[in-house]
């Protein structure tokens, strides 16, 4: 149950300060800016591995404990509690910035700018790096060194950065699931559900293959 408070808490608090910093920058007239979002994201993702890293493993994210679980990293009893834990501090938060912020259309919401295929392809492949990172760094119930939550953090910066203003750069299902589901905009949240959920995976298989020990 303590792990479970731990990924409610941590989803909470990304989705909160991310998808807030979003809803702020728009009710304030862009005094966040873009790089001030990316910013954002990485900093909370960071902080809340730093905090919380040692009891849950700080997923926060359905698509990384669905691949630790294919990497046989991480129990798959716990794969539906985790999740469960993290669309609930997710819907939580954006339930709190509604009532901060009711005149808010989006709430933060993902939604591609170009075309669907140009996010999707987008999100799958800022998905796959970015648990390509966290493969190296960190196992599925316990964060891995000092350097586990700034080079995660970093990444996730990095990625929003770039590719926010095209794609949103969710990376994240339940942080595209739950400001669409209050805000009501669910056009295209299958692309965000389904896109990072197959890029963390495929990252698991490529980097089985690649760091499999020599036969013989």
């Amino acid at each position: 149950m303590r792990r479970y408070i731990s990924e409610i808490i941590g989803t909470f608090a990304i989705v909160f300060c991310g998808t807030g910093a979003i809803i702020i920058n728009q009710e304030t007239g862009g005094t966040i800016t873009h790089v001030g979002v990316a910013f954002t994201f990485g900093l909370i993702v960071m902080s809340m591995i730093y905090a919380l890293g040692n009891i849950s493993g700080a997923h926060f994210n359905p698509a990384v404990t669905i691949a630790f679980a294919v990497a046989k990293k991480f129990d798959t009893k716990d794969v539906l509690p985790y999740i469960i834990s993290q669309i609930f501090g997710a819907v939580l938060a954006s339930f709190t910035l509604h009532s901060l912020f009711p005149a808010n259309e989006f709430l933060g919401s993902t939604l591609p700018t170009g075309s669907n295929f140009q996010s999707f392809v987008l999100e799958f492949i800022l998905t796959f790096l970015l648990m390509m990172v966290i493969l190296n760094v960190a196992h599925g119930s316990k964060e891995q060194g000092m350097f586990a939550g700034s080079a995660i953090g970093s990444v996730v910066t990095l990625e929003a950065m770039f590719a926010g203003p095209i794609c949103g750069a969710s990376m994240n299902p339940v942080r595209s699931l739950a400001p669409a589901l209050v805000s009501t905009h669910l056009e295209h949240l299958w692309l965000y559900l389904l896109a990072p959920t197959l890029g963390a995976i495929t990252s698991v298989i490529i980097w089985k293959y690649i760091n499999q020990k020599p036969v013989g």
